[in-house]
Formats: structure tokens, C-alpha cells, sequence
């Protein structure tokens, strides 16, 4: 990576390559912030899925259908708020496949993520709110981290600016993806001036985001996908002011770019159902497999059975039940034991093993009453 400042204040470099060859195999700074992105959002959501009841691995199952659904639905979002790109004059189509150009729009990976998370947790028998909620500080982490992949791509920066932060741009080469132009002493070309470094904004800003999750979450308990909305809210404010600084091409509408409006009306929905889904955060007991052995040092449940890969693997559940904190909790205590058994019509045993007389047969509760008064 070769970095060169011509500006005399001070100033944030900008790499110069964002692609390097392992022999025939290019290796891309944005695939690969993408794909740590993918990592860190991954352990995020195992050990919050884990805490609720969930086991252990289920994310994976979970990730191979919303991650490439996810990158599916933001590359069309992307090519479809951006058309002229690939079909318009002087376009190519076959850009239109070429992610690790760049090109992947949040919103229609938020989308394409959430229908492939649907689908594999319809499959695993969790409510999709559980997962959704799990996810809620995940995915800004995921987001900074692929902001990143922006900076080596010389792209996605705003206006001019003489702050101190001020990013120096390189001159990306047309023709070659991923590397900088070349003066005749082949030095990297650099635009003129300083720009904000707005990708850098958004990071920052995610980064918030999800530490704000985390505390209200834990704070408040939040259920039923408000801790998924919360996120969401956020996001669309920092994107909001972030998107106006800009000043790559993008479509407009009114006047204003049309991600501005996308934020606007997204954090309306969000808000929206906020305010109107109540309840309290939603704990997970297993269904259809073995109960899991009593954990006496008081972890969680993510504690559990973890040495045994293959054995959990063909335990694992046909589904789970939701049920309140406090049952979960009883039955992590227990060792397993299901806190809904005993209630209803069947009947209570206690320590001896005897049914009480509460729940035993009336005519065996009459004729224990005749013999004690005999």
C-alpha cells in the first residue's frame, strides 16, 4: 500500500491499492472488510441468542441463508437506485455483478437479510422477533467494520474541508479497480484538497449506535423486535446527516439524494412500530431434545454441552417454546425441567412422589377424607 500526502496541513491518508494479488487470486480490502464484518456480527448475535435459550450454533444455520440473501438484496437495491450505471448510456450489465467493486446498498441488505433469516428461523422453530433482536447490536458492528472497505476504495467521502481530519483521494483508475491513477514518475494521484471523510462518520456512528442498543436493551429488556426498531431509529438519523455531506453521484429527489428520503420514512416505520409493539423480551426453551445438564457455576445457557459438538448437533431441538424470564430462568436451575410441567389439569407430584390431594381424583380425595374421619 503506498500512501503520499501532497498537502502541506495535516491530513488523513488514503491507500493507494485496495486489491493484491495472491498469485492468480486477487485478494479485495472491501470483501474482506465485508466478510469480518460478517464475523463479528455472527459472535455478536451466538452469544445474545445463546442468553435467550438458543443453541449453541444456531447462528450459523441462521447466516447461511441471510448472508447471501443479504448480499443478493443490497447489490439490487443498489443497481436499481443507481441504473444508469449498468444500463444506461455508456453502462455495462455486467457490472451490475461485480460487487467487490463496491456498490451494496444497506437497505436492501437489511431487507435481503431479514427474508433469509425468516426462512432459516422458520426452519429452526425461533420466533424471527428473538432473532431480530439479537441482531439489533450486531449489525452496526458489522457496518462499521465494512465502512472500511470504503476508505481503501478511495470512495463514498464528502465535500471539501480544511479540518484537521481532512481526507486526502486518491484517483481511482477506471480501468483498473481497486488501484489509484499514475503521474509519469508513476506517484499515485491525488485529488485536490482535503474531503470529510464521511464513511468514517458513519462508522463512528455505528459504533454508537450499537453500544445505545446494548445499554437501553439491557436496561429496559427489550422484546418482540423493539430492540431490532431501536436500531433502526439510530442508524436512519446518522444516515440521515451523513448522506446529505456527500457528494458522490446519486438520484435525487426534490433536490434531496434519494437515500435522504429512503432514511426518512424508514425511521418513520421503525418509530411506528416501537411505540406500538409491547411485551417483554422472549426467552426460548428447547423442544424435542435432551434437557441439558444442570450448569452449578450459574452461567448462562451457552455453558452447556459445548464440548460434544456432534452429540449437540443430533440433539438439537425440533423447536422451542417461548416462555417468561423467570421460567427460563427455573429452567437453567433445573437442569432442564420443563417449568410448564404440573400446571393445567395434569397432576402436581411432590418430593414423595404422591400426588397431592389438589389434584388427585375426586373420589379418591372423598374416601381420604372418610377414612381420616373414621
Amino acid at each position: 500500500m503506498t500512501v503520499v500526502s501532497l498537502s502541506p496541513q495535516a491530513a488523513l491518508p488514503s491507500p493507494s491499492t485496495a486489491v493484491w494479488q495472491l498469485g492468480p487470486l486477487p485478494i479485495r480490502a472491501y470483501a474482506l472488510c465485508i466478510i469480518i464484518g460478517i464475523v463479528v456480527a455472527c459472535w455478536v448475535t451466538e452469544r445474545r441468542l445463546r442468553r435467550q435459550g438458543v443453541a449453541p450454533g444456531a447462528v450459523l444455520d441462521i447466516a447461511v441463508y441471510a448472508v447471501p440473501a443479504g448480499i443478493i438484496g443490497a447489490r439490487i437495491y443498489h443497481v436499481i437506485t443507481s441504473p444508469e450505471k449498468y444500463f444506461g448510456t455508456g453502462g455495462d450489465p455486467l457490472k451490475a455483478f461485480a460487487i467487490w467493486e463496491g456498490g451494496l446498498g444497506i437497505w436492501g441488505a437489511v431487507a435481503g437479510g431479514a427474508v433469509g433469516a425468516w426462512f432459516a428461523a422458520r426452519q429452526l422453530g425461533i420466533p424471527l422477533t428473538v432473532v431480530a433482536d439479537a441482531v439489533a447490536p450486531a449489525l452496526p458492528l458489522a457496518q462499521a467494520v465494512g465502512r472500511i472497505g470504503n476508505w481503501f476504495n478511495n470512495e463514498l467521502y464528502g465535500g471539501r474541508t480544511t479540518l484537521p481530519w481532512g481526507l486526502e483521494i486518491h484517483r481511482m483508475d477506471p480501468n483498473d479497480p481497486g488501484r489509484a491513477l499514475s503521474d509519469d514518475q508513476g506517484q499515485p494521484i491525488l485529488e485536490p484538497g482535503l474531503y470529510h471523510p464521511t464513511f468514517a462518520y458513519e462508522a463512528l456512528w455505528n459504533i454508537g449506535v450499537a453500544a445505545m442498543v446494548f445499554v437501553v436493551d439491557r436496561k429496559l429488556g427489550l422484546g418482540r423486535g423493539r430492540a431490532f426498531a431501536l436500531y433502526v431509529m439510530g442508524y436512519t438519523v446518522g444516515r440521515f446527516w451523513i448522506e446529505m455531506m456527500r457528494t458522490d453521484e446519486a438520484n435525487t429527489i426534490l433536490g434531496a439524494r434519494l437515500n435522504v428520503w429512503t432514511a426518512a420514512l424508514v425511521f418513520l416505520g421503525a418509530l411506528i412500530y416501537f411505540l406500538r409493539v409491547r411485551g417483554p423480551r422472549e426467552y426460548l426453551i428447547p423442544v424435542g431434545a435432551a434437557a441439558p445438564k444442570s450448569n452449578p457455576t450459574g452461567g448462562d445457557v451457552s455453558q452447556v454441552d459445548l464440548s460434544a459438538k456432534e452429540a449437540a448437533r443430533s440433539d438439537a431441538p425440533q423447536g422451542y417454546r417461548v416462555v417468561s424470564e423467570e421460567e427460563f430462568r427455573a429452567y437453567q436451575e433445573t437442569g432442564g425441567a420443563d417449568p410448564a410441567a404440573g400446571t393445567g389439569d395434569g397432576a402436581r407430584t411432590p418430593t414423595d412422589g404422591r400426588p397431592t390431594e389438589e389434584s388427585a381424583d375426586p373420589d379418591d380425595r372423598a374416601a381420604g377424607r372418610a377414612e381420616r374421619e373414621s
